[in-house]
């Protein structure tokens, strides 16, 4: 369907900013060519596969698209390529960050809800597509996630999850429900940013609490 083209190349724009940021971050960590082809490939493709092997989803996907590999290593040497120039693309990034997010979210539900599964793992199924490729990249980098610690994130994804979910139970149209999910989605994610939207820290202290 039409609705479905467009997601999908939504999808494929989300793949190769999502490759770029692991590359950005693997530089950061002043990784060789080879760690930055890994560090882009898990942050493009490690949700969806974390996804697949925990629905028992078999093949994983990317392994039936082989162009998502050729995707995510160009986009990890363009990045290694252009990277004197990225702090002037730094707002471009965070908008492609957070439709990538939507996206991801969005396909990680219909993944879920095309294989039978109760509503509460399909909600699951796109929070993991949505969030684990950059929970990846941080670890592997050194560092803790980032979806687990600023603006918030991980709270869209599940916003987008819900809604989405809901508006198909409604029997609202296909490509309406994307829209409205993807729009919610993207304006809160945006808003947070904006503002630093974030949720409330929890900080232990043994000295102070014994």
């Amino acid at each position: 369907t039409q609705e479905y083209c467009v997601l999908t190349s939504v999808y494929l724009i989300a793949i190769i900013a999502e490759a770029m940021s692991g590359a950005l971050a693997a530089g950061r960590r002043n990784m060789d060519l080879f760690g930055v082809a890994v560090i882009a490939f898990l942050t493009a493709l490690g949700g969806g596969t974390v996804r697949d092997i925990l629905l028992g989803n078999f093949p994983v996907t990317w392994t039936q698209h082989p162009s998502y590999i050729y995707m995510t290593l160009t986009g990890g040497l363009v990045t290694i390529a252009i990277a004197r120039f990225m702090r002037h693309l730094r707002q471009l990034f965070l908008v492609l960050d957070a439709i990538g997010l939507v996206a991801f979210t969005i396909i990680g539900c219909n993944v879920a809800l095309e294989l039978g599964y109760e509503p509460i793992v399909m909600v699951m199924s796109g929070i993991t597509t949505g969030i684990f490729g950059g929970i990846i990249r941080d670890i592997m980098c050194g560092r803790v996630p980032q979806v687990l610690r600023r603006e918030i994130y991980a709270c869209v994804s599940l916003v987008v999850a819900v809604l989405y979910l809901f508006l198909l139970r409604q029997g609202v149209d296909e490509g309406v429900t994307q829209l409205a999910a993807f729009s919610v989605g993207l304006l809160l994610r945006m808003v947070a940013i904006r503002w630093r939207v974030s949720l409330p820290v929890f900080r232990y202290s043994q000295a102070r609490w014994g």
